[in-house]
């Protein structure tokens, strides 16, 4: 039996809410940007009007100044106030499925096989699902209808905003093998480049290509593009309640300052190292692998890692290790810096040969009692000499940035 499943996708959401709480905008360009006060500024969202200028996601507000022709509304971004219509419209969402699984703060995949027979009854209730959204909320969406995950994300992609696209076993090759590779799921920038040295660009030619050739230039990647390109993919939709495995805790941030000097990034690693460590107890997880992540002042990023001897959710060991990662030449500054882990695990049955378990039991506990007085009494009761040494630096707080914790869902390599 075909399954019949909703991907919906809330347009321009953080613009799109913004205009919602002040109407005066709505006919302007208008860009939702980070906190510029704290270097946060770069675009986070646009309107369609700024985006018939060229203004794009990561744009820097000089930037997207330049493109837009008339007046280009600035407006902070409001994480609060977007959870809020999140929550509200995938509330809605439940009414008609308990299959409700969030890809991101705006987009959601529904799976509806329990309440329709066909195709042309879950293209009706999308379309219901679709009109109750604009005029409950005051939001476009689009949504595409399919019989699996990967086919109703491209449908709801394939028409904006405020559309509704079917995609059928009879109809997809039609509609999808057309599109360009990096169109479809699993297929970042870096799988993108290999595919189109090969002479793969669309996901018609992806499909046709032998898996064993994929398999061999991606690994088990090609193997999972190759069945998301021919409609294979048999991926279940969860349950809203249903728990997620973490994959990955990380945290980042831009500095409020570029640093230029060893001993200011070991202190920015140091508080993005307290508040990871920090999720991980939280969750009763250990890691086994650090990652550190650079972006320069002229905006390029890179990311390295290594697996660390022994499992740990300490955050003097998860800084410790993620500052070995640091080799830098200093030939530009650094503005921003992030420290995440993976390779998670339940408590270990043992502890590091070398290291006496005793001693770690009374690190674990000295770093979960300085847990418990900054959940009462705020971050800032406490910090580390290390830290404090810079002012700037000693303001920043881990726990006001960027934090994510990151399930085994999709992601793009």
């Amino acid at each position: 039996m075909s399954r019949f499943i909703l991907h919906s996708d809330l347009n321009n959401f953080y613009a799109s809410v913004e205009c919602l709480y002040n109407p005066k905008i709505r006919n302007k360009a208008v860009a939702v940007v980070g906190d510029q006060e704290k270097r946060h500024g770069i675009v986070l969202a646009k309107n369609y009007i700024a985006k018939k200028y060229g203004v794009k996601t990561g744009d820097t507000i000089w930037e997207a100044k330049q493109k837009c022709k008339e007046e280009l509304v600035l407006v902070t971004a409001n994480f609060d106030r977007y959870y809020y219509i999140s929550k509200l419209v995938k509330k809605v969402y439940r009414e008609y499925t308990n299959y409700v699984e969030s890809f991101g703060i705006d987009e959601a995949w529904l799976d509806i096989t329990e309440n329709v027979k066909s195709f042309s009854e879950a293209f009706e209730l999308a379309e219901k699902i679709r009109k109750r959204i604009i005029s409950q909320f005051g939001l476009t969406v689009s949504i595409g209808v399919s019989y699996n995950k990967i086919f109703a994300k491209l449908g709801s992609d394939l028409k904006k905003p405020n559309a509704t696209t079917l995609i059928t076993p009879q109809n997809y090759k039609e509609l999808v093998w057309k599109l360009p590779v990096s169109d479809l799921l699993y297929v970042g920038k870096a799988t993108n480049e290999k595919l189109t040295k090969a002479g793969i660009t669309t996901i018609g030619q992806l499909a046709q290509t032998p898996c064993r050739i994929l398999k061999s230039m991606l690994g088990k990647n090609g193997e999972t593009l190759h069945t998301f390109a021919n409609g294979a993919d048999t991926t279940p939709v969860k349950k809203f309640d249903e728990k997620e495995e973490i994959k990955s805790v990380g945290n980042s941030t831009t500095c409020p300052k570029d640093l230029k000097t060893n001993e200011e990034v070991r202190a920015v690693i140091c508080i993005l190292s307290e508040s990871v460590a920090r999720r991980l107890r939280e969750k009763n997880l250990w890691c086994s692998t650090v990652c550190l992540w650079v972006k320069t002042d002229d905006l390029k990023s890179f990311e390295v890692m290594h697996k660390i001897d022994y499992p740990t959710n300490l955050a003097s060991t998860i800084s410790s290790e993620a500052y070995k990662l640091f080799k830098f030449d200093w030939n530009k500054t650094i503005r921003a810096i992030g420290v995440r882990v993976c390779g998670l695990c339940e408590k270990p049955a043992q502890y590091n040969f070398f290291n006496n378990e005793q001693t770690m039991q009374k690190k674990e506990k000295f770093e979960t009692v300085v847990d418990g007085l900054r959940g009462r009494f705020g971050y800032n009761i406490l910090k580390r000499g290390s830290v404090c040494a810079s002012k700037e630096l000693a303001e920043l707080n881990p726990e006001h940035v960027v934090h994510s914790i990151h399930p085994t869902s999709y992601f793009k390599p």
